[in-house]
């Protein structure tokens, strides 16, 4: 998942608590839309287009545009229904203090299948997060690995698990222990502003040599459309923020149309980013674009300042997996008994709990063999079931009962082929089809 830890400006939303609206006006939500959902996964799209095609590689990012989009609302619709359902029962105190409290995505699938929802829900977000987190390591260390090569020797290629081992890992350590997150939220930031940076200049790049860019295939074949749709879908994640991000709009009413703005508007950059990018560099394209840009200090300047921000933003990042962690750790029995024997036990226990978490993520990006196809098998699997499959389920279980026939037979599709998505691009991941 992009897993959008770099979204501050949701601090906005903070102090929407219940069924009471934010303070957020229409361009705040839509600045934060943008920022919980445009990531470091941008700069694969490219090559996702370079294994599909240009045409289907448009239509596959419109596509889960589209979708996502659509997605959204559903669980929009969800809550409100709901909501609508306290109103109805005033008289059930319990209840209606647990709806006041339904803000997460996990908290909309314990109201629709129980425990067992709210759990899988929860397990498929920190799956997600998880695969975000490895995602940020392995674009950090290739981009490391690109810059010290082209300084020091352009000949010997260095291993990006280089960098993640002696580099990385150290530095995430040590930012583990900071627990104030809002500190880094200008690291934030400015990793935002590297990236625009970083697609201004492929942009530049690319129309430098846009006349050689003929003979780029439309189409090639039925195994790169899922790849770039796991790609395209993966870009778009940013879907467990969604509630919180209707909450903090002052005037709710208002977020199908500001989110719609949104969409139109990252979708359209998505497909022009991916479209001059391939059109630039052809069957050259690389999994991450910056990897394509000449050695020169512009280039070095913005790949450095990319890492950079991204190894400072990491911990938010880790944020939720260490939350989910350390909430089981301190519920656990075993646990409780070790603190009253030894004072330092929680400190330690919580501390080193963040360090083997990075340790794990550590050796498991340095096996991951590309960033592209890491990226789409992630965005084919969880993204698309947090994205698709469940915000579907949950509209036939909270409004199915009062929903025409034709909102029915399209949730069941989105389930099907959500589905169907899932286990074809899976196949088609770890097939290596997508190597072309």
């Amino acid at each position: 998942m992009e897993a959008k830890a770099e979204a501050p400006l949701l601090e906005v939303a903070a102090s929407a608590g219940g069924r009471s609206s934010g303070r957020a006006t229409a361009a705040q939500t839509l600045g934060n839309i943008v920022v919980s959902i445009v990531g470091t996964g941008v700069l694969g799209l490219p090559y996702a287009f370079r294994v599909a095609g240009w045409l289907a590689g448009s239509l596959g990012v419109a596509a889960a545009g589209v979708s996502t989009y659509y997605c959204m609302l559903l669980i929009v619709q969800c809550r409100k229904r709901l909501w609508e359902e306290e109103e109805e029962e005033e008289e059930e105190e319990e209840k209606a203090n647990e709806l006041l409290h339904l803000q997460t995505y996990g908290d909309l699938g314990g109201k629709a299948f129980g425990s067992i929802g709210r759990y899988i829900t929860e397990l498929l977000i920190l799956a997600a997060q998880t695969g975000g987190s490895i995602a940020y390591l392995v674009f950090i260390g290739q981009n490391l690995s690109s810059i010290f090569t082209s300084i020091k020797t352009k000949e010997q290629h260095i291993n990006p698990a280089v960098f993640i081992f002696l580099l990385l890992l150290p530095l995430e350590i040590a930012l583990s222990f900071i627990r104030s997150l809002p500190s880094l939220a200008p690291f934030s930031a400015f990793a935002d502003l590297c990236n625009i940076l970083a697609m201004a200049i492929v942009i530049k790049e690319d129309l430098q040599i846009f006349d050689n860019s003929r003979n780029r295939s439309a189409f090639n074949g039925a195994w790169g459309l899922p790849f770039a749709g796991g790609m395209a879908v993966f870009c778009f994640e940013g879907f467990s923020m969604t509630l919180a991000l209707e909450a903090s709009m002052a005037e709710r009413r208002k977020f199908p149309w500001v989110l719609l703005q949104a969409f139109i508007g990252i979708t359209v950059a998505y497909v022009c980013f991916g479209l001059f990018g391939y059109l630039a560099y052809g069957n050259e394209t690389k999994d991450i674009i910056t990897l394509n840009l000449p050695n020169n200090w512009s280039a070095i300047a913005v790949k450095a300042g990319l890492c950079i921000a991204l190894a400072f933003t990491f911990p938010i990042m880790m944020h939720p997996i260490n939350e989910i962690i350390e909430t089981r750790l301190k519920s656990s029995r075993w646990f409780q008994k070790l603190i009253n024997t030894f004072r330092c036990a929680e400190w330690l226990g919580l501390h080193g709990s963040r360090i083997l978490v990075l340790v794990l993520l550590s050796m498991l990006a340095s096996f991951v063999p590309g960033f592209g196809n890491f990226v789409s098998f992630v965005g084919s699997t969880v993204c698309a079931l947090l994205s698709f499959v469940l915000p579907a389920m949950f509209h036939l279980t909270i409004i199915g009962s009062e929903m025409r026939s034709w909102q029915r037979i399209l949730d069941y599709c989105i389930i099907l082929i959500g589905l169907a998505f899932a286990g074809y691009g899976t196949f088609n991941t770890i097939s290596g089809h997508s190597s072309n």
